[in-house]
């Protein structure tokens, strides 16, 4: 009864399906095997797209012991029963799914044996390791991001999969609303097709078959089929240019598409790129209506959804702040920091406590001498922040 998403998982690295920034030629994980050795690591990403495969391809390539458990199903004993062994093995590797909900009773066992190299721990996850994992494991292991799957990718495998079914007939525009449907999920493109595979009695699966086993709304956002992502930069460059009736019709698109977590996060940018200190309270407007959407679904969350993007559009608009921010970064990577004025380090009692002077300001450095005269933000022409400033020069007075 394997299920062939099972089944079509990579045994070596050359065989996993994108990621070539991490398993391609001369890419980390790649010289990891050449070189036969590994060490601890997360690997995080959306699902099905890759990070149990890269792990099973990892221990296959480099002939090791593994254990795979799961964070929330296996106990801590099942941790205690995976220490004995691998401390009679000489060391083997751990893969944990889901390793952010490890709580801290089976993070404390396993961190000794993970840092005199017992146990090669192996995390896997949907969430950012550096907000949800605890900071004594994220320490021992090297993260790395596992990227969005893209059509092409997606076909390939569906591709690949079809090979393993004896006389499949698939039509391309079959193929073509699978991809479509996966949003980058390679498992449930293939877990979607075995379906329809086995729902059919000639083995012939065409459209509306797939459309019968997975009625999910979908549409395909133009002839060409140029696709989600192209409807996305739509929505956001028709709300910065304050096109409301563009704004909603791209939002409308997105609604029939049924992705809504793709429309929170758009809208969660824009609010604080495009809008942002021009009119700085839409930000929690936008969270109540992300809020509202999510509690009543569809199809009524288009309701609170359309009332916050004909605001969002018809806002003044302000991209200071990620101009400000991005110069800043821009700095840093280009290693024009500098050391902390010694006034204002922590120990320092040199510092000048603003409270204790008229208008709670008091003039004194703050940059590192070498960039102390560096601006970063540069006002833009909206009301809003054209108050900002008129109250901190009210204060440099």
């Amino acid at each position: 009864m394997e299920i062939l998403a099972d089944k079509l998982r990579p045994k070596t690295l050359n065989e996993v399906i994108g990621q070539q920034h991490l398993v391609g030629k001369g890419k980390i994980l790649y010289n990891l095997v050449k070189n036969q050795k590994l060490f601890s690591m997360i690997l995080y990403g959306k699902p099905g797209i890759g990070k149990t495969c890269i792990a099973q391809a990892l221990i296959n390539e480099l002939k090791l012991k593994a254990i795979f458990m799961n964070a929330t199903v296996n106990n801590k004993s099942d941790f205690d029963n995976a220490i004995m062994e691998a401390k009679m093995a000489n060391g083997l590797v751990l893969v944990i799914d889901e390793i952010h909900r490890m709580n801290k009773d089976k993070q404390d066992i396993l961190l000794p044996y993970i840092e005199n190299g017992t146990i090669i721990l192996i995390g896997l996850t949907t969430s950012n390791p550096y907000h949800k994992i605890n900071p004594a494991i994220r320490s021992r292991c090297q993260i790395f991001e596992l990227k969005e799957l893209t059509t092409a990718d997606i076909m390939q495998g569906l591709k690949l999969a079809c090979k393993q079914l004896k006389d499949i007939k698939i039509s391309k525009d079959a193929l073509t609303y699978i991809s479509f449907l996966a949003s980058g999920d390679l498992r449930f493109a293939i877990n979607l097709l075995e379906v329809a595979y086995y729902s059919t009695t000639n083995k012939n699966i065409t459209l509306d078959i797939v459309k019968e086993i997975n009625n999910k709304p979908a549409f395909f956002h133009d002839a060409n089929e140029d696709g989600h992502y192209d409807v996305l930069s739509a929505f956001q460059k028709s709300i910065r240019g304050s096109d409301v009736n563009a704004s909603i019709h791209y939002l409308a698109r997105l609604i029939e598409a049924g992705d809504l977590d793709s429309i929170f996060r758009r809208l969660s940018v824009i609010v604080y790129e495009d809008i942002g200190l021009a009119n700085p309270g839409l930000g929690p407007r936008l969270m109540a209506a992300i809020e509202a959407a999510n509690l009543v679904g569809l199809p009524e969350a288009r309701i609170p959804l359309s009332a916050i993007v004909i605001e969002m559009a018809l806002s003044p608009k302000s991209n200071s702040a990620i101009m400000a921010i991005d110069e800043a970064l821009n700095d840093i990577h280009k290693g024009n920091t500098g050391n902390v004025p010694n006034h204002i380090k922590t120990t320092s009692k040199d510092y000048l406590y603003p409270h204790n002077y008229p208008h709670d300001y008091v003039k004194q450095d703050y940059l590192p001498e070498n960039i102390k005269n560096r601006v970063y933000y540069h006002m833009k022409n909206n009301k809003v922040e054209e108050n900002l400033n008129k109250i901190a020069q009210e204060m440099r007075k």
